[in-house]
C-alpha cells in the first residue's frame, strides 16, 4: 500500500482540493483528482528524503503557528517604526549564534521559515555541524533575549510537534 499511496492522508487531500476547486462532484473530476491524487505524492516522494514527516502533537502545531502569527504582527510594526522614525545610526545590525537542540530535519525547516516571515530577522542560515543557527537582527540590544525567545517560542514547541515518539506502525511517516 506503501508504494502506491506514500502519504494516504496527503493523498485524500488532493483529491477532495481538486473537487472543491472544481466545485463539482462529477465522475470525471472524481477520476482525475484520484489520479492527481496517487501521482502527485509519487512524484513527490523524491523532494522528501527523510520521508514524509510525523506530526506527534497537532494542538502543539497550530499553538506554535498562533504565537507565530502574533509575533509576526507585532514585529511588523516594530520594523515599521524604526524604519519611520529611527536614524539608521541608531540601528544595530548584527549576526547572532543560538545553539539548537532541535534535529528533525522537518522542524529545522518549519523554524527557518518562521524565523524568515517574521520582520526584523533578515536572514537566517542553518549550521548541522555546530548545531546553530545564525541569525541576522535588524535592531539587535539584547543577545540573550533574542536567544531565550527562539528556543522557548519556537525550538521547544517545534520539538513537541516533530520529535514526540511516533505511535506504533507510523514508523515515522505521515
Amino acid at each position: 500500500m506503501k508504494r502506491w499511496l506514500p502519504s494516504p492522508k496527503l493523498s485524500v487531500a488532493l483529491l477532495l482540493m481538486w473537487l472543491v476547486l472544481n466545485q463539482s462532484l462529477e465522475p470525471a473530476h472524481w477520476l482525475l483528482g484520484g489520479v492527481l491524487a496517487i501521482v502527485g505524492p509519487l512524484l513527490a516522494r523524491p523532494l522528501q528524503p527523510h520521508g514524509y514527516g510525523y506530526i506527534a502533537r497537532l494542538p502543539a502545531l497550530v499553538r506554535l503557528l498562533g504565537m507565530a502569527t502574533v509575533e509576526i504582527v507585532r514585529s511588523s510594526f516594530n520594523v515599521s517604526q524604526i524604519i519611520l522614525f529611527r536614524r539608521s545610526e541608531g540601528v544595530n545590525s548584527q549576526f547572532i549564534r543560538i545553539p539548537l537542540d532541535l534535529r528533525s530535519p522537518h522542524g529545522l525547516a518549519l523554524l527557518s521559515c518562521l524565523i524568515n516571515t517574521t520582520p526584523g530577522t533578515v536572514w537566517v542560515d542553518l549550521l548541522p555541524e555546530r548545531h546553530e543557527l545564525l541569525l541576522h537582527v535588524f535592531d539587535l540590544h539584547d543577545e540573550r533575549w533574542w536567544v531565550e525567545t527562539i528556543k522557548t517560542r519556537y525550538e521547544q514547541p517545534i520539538i513537541e510537534v516533530f520529535e514526540a515518539p511516533a505511535p506504533p506502525g507510523q514508523g515515522g511517516q505521515s
